[in-house]
């Protein structure tokens, strides 16, 4: 019989070596990507282009699973709180490995595996760190962490046979070395970069999430995916104004916009498009439109003024605002 592990991949190294390791054992790996507005989103578009990207770089399986809306429900008021930013580390891993136990019937999984290095991050990896994610997540006896195994006691896996505990490794600490001396056995070059991984972990994103949130009112995927790109302002009215930087984030926040909300774009001109929600009335519009003039391309002497179209909550209209100066709009920046 086949013994199959399940896998949390991200697409890091740590996870890419947890995963090979065990499949040297014979054991057969089907990996699992989660994603959300913070990390991987973008996959959902090119599934089957990232699966076979996977596949033909590094002999691994994947599959997509999105868990958006659990995410944002426990982003929140993370029970074991936020690290440096908004970064629930813990309680992310709590969540991922809970999804995966239950995924684990339908692809016949005799246990779980990650690529977590003991001492590797200050908030989710110390060892009694560890320990709380296993009993949290439901997945006590379930979970191996290939990479760091010898240096945790002993698993269900393990002791069943199920896993070869001599062929597991001790890696521990921040260094990269032992990594990429196994990913160089294994003949794996092209691998990402030590990076977060994460939006929650970049200062200004995180900032931008952190004020979402204390804004009341519910959480939206759209909206939360809005904050991630372009340029974004609390106008005094109240609104909430987000400006494309280029034609791609203009397309982007295009598609992203809301039946309440307000589209702003220059018909007639380069320039950013925006969205607007929760005006504070026609102060915040007038706000809104003196951004995009702002953000224009700049026109020569004699050239009429730049016109903003101003579309959506039951309006349409043609405004024609002086650029706003740069200190009017400077306490506005989110």
């Amino acid at each position: 019989m086949t013994i199959t592990a399940l896998a949390l991949f991200s697409g890091g190294l740590d996870s890419i070596l947890s995963c090979r390791l065990v499949a040297a054992q014979g054991i057969r790996v089907q990996a699992i990507r989660f994603v959300s507005p913070f990390f991987g989103y973008e996959l959902l578009a090119r599934e089957k282009e990232y699966r076979t990207e996977v596949r033909e770089k590094y002999g691994i399986e994947v599959a997509l699973r999105e868990v958006s809306e659990k995410y944002l429900a426990m982003l929140a008021a993370p029970r074991y709180g936020y690290g440096k930013n908004f970064n629930p580390c813990v309680d992310c891993k709590i969540l991922l490995l809970a999804a995966a136990r239950e995924l684990m019937p339908e692809f016949a999984a005799s246990f779980l595996i990650t690529g977590e290095v003991i001492g590797q991050r200050p908030m989710s990896q110390r060892r009694d760190t560890l320990r709380v994610i296993e009993r949290d997540s439901g997945c006590t006896g379930l979970l191996v962490r290939p990479l760091c195994a010898r240096n945790l006691t002993e698993t269900a896996a393990e002791r069943q046979g199920l896993i070869d505990r001599e062929r597991l490794l001790a890696f521990n600490g921040r260094s990269r070395q032992p990594q990429m001396k196994l990913a160089e056995g294994f003949g794996i070059s092209d691998y990402p970069a030590p990076a977060g991984g994460c939006a929650l972990t970049d200062k200004q994103q995180a900032g931008r999430v952190a004020w979402y949130y204390g804004r009341g009112g519910p959480i939206r995927v759209n909206e939360v995916r809005r904050l991630l790109f372009g340029r974004h302002f609390q106008l005094p009215g109240g609104g909430w104004l987000a400006l494309g930087r280029d034609e791609g984030e203009n397309d982007r926040l295009a598609s992203l916009a809301g039946p309440e909300d307000i589209f702003l774009m220059m018909p007639d001109w380069p320039g950013p498009s925006g969205v607007l929600q929760g005006a504070g009335g026609q102060e915040d519009i007038a706000a809104a439109a003196g951004l995009v003039a702002r953000y224009a391309k700049k026109k020569g002497e004699g050239l009429s003024p730049a016109e903003v179209l101003i579309e959506g909550a039951g309006q349409r209209c043609i405004l024609t605002p002086p650029p706003l100066a740069d200190e009017v709009f400077r306490a506005w920046m989110l």
